[in-house]
């Protein structure tokens, strides 16, 4: 065989082989494409409750829940939020009439949120360090957990802290953690994240800081 004729065959062949090689790639990076596609629109849309236990609207810690909500939002999340101190709850009165399992006595804004708080994936903690523990506004709902205790305890549930202080040493915030941490591991809840705000006193301090960026980046990445 003549070059000329050698290379008139090889031309062509070569070219039809490029030509498959193109079309089976190019069928990948469309495989590809849609995988990655699917796999963003099939993202799994959580549940989240957001309890928040400050007095102060303006707070801190509210800011911190604004940007928490926010991230969660923008990822396709169905957030509900409940201000325990714009609501009216009850402190539990050890009566046991629920059996822990059951309905409560008392007739309030528990009612409201109690039935989010069991169909959550994710229940997240926020309030402000009042003196060296939580708000007594969020602990009071956190004490009404006893008439649900058997319908969240040992559930898949995520759970998630961000708490706001005045004082700048890590050591002051450790009472709260330390409650945030046992009351999770006694739930069987796994800890998704905290966010640890010290040194912000005054109403608005923390939007000087970058502990709103660190609850937005939380809520979006949970």
């Amino acid at each position: 065989m003549q070059k000329r004729d050698f290379l008139k065959i090889l031309v062509p062949a070569t070219a039809v082989g490029a030509l498959l090689s193109n079309r089976v790639f190019g069928k990948i990076l469309i495989h590809n494409s849609k995988n990655q596609n699917t796999q963003k629109t099939n993202k799994k849309s959580m549940k989240i409750v957001v309890l928040t236990g400050s007095p102060r609207k303006n707070g801190n810690s509210a800011y911190l829940a604004e940007q928490f909500i926010k991230g969660a939002e923008e990822s396709g999340h169905n957030v509900f939020r409940f201000d325990a101190a714009f609501q009216k709850v009850e402190g539990c009165t050890a009566c046991n009439h629920c059996g822990m399992d059951g309905d409560c006595v008392l007739k309030d804004d528990f009612e409201t949120v109690r039935p989010h708080i069991v169909a959550a994936d994710i229940v997240v903690f926020v309030s402000p360090m009042y003196y060296f523990g939580l708000s007594a506004q969020i602990k009071t709902v956190i004490d009404r957990f006893y008439a649900i205790n058997e319908q969240i305890k040992g559930k898949r549930k995520k759970t998630a802290f961000l708490m706001t202080y005045a004082n700048a040493t890590k050591e002051d915030a450790q009472p709260m953690l330390l409650h945030y941490r046992t009351m999770a591991n006694y739930l069987g809840w796994e800890d998704a994240g905290t966010v640890i705000a010290s040194g912000v006193w005054t109403a608005g301090a923390i939007r000087n800081t970058n502990y709103g960026e660190k609850a937005y980046q939380l809520g979006k990445n949970i």
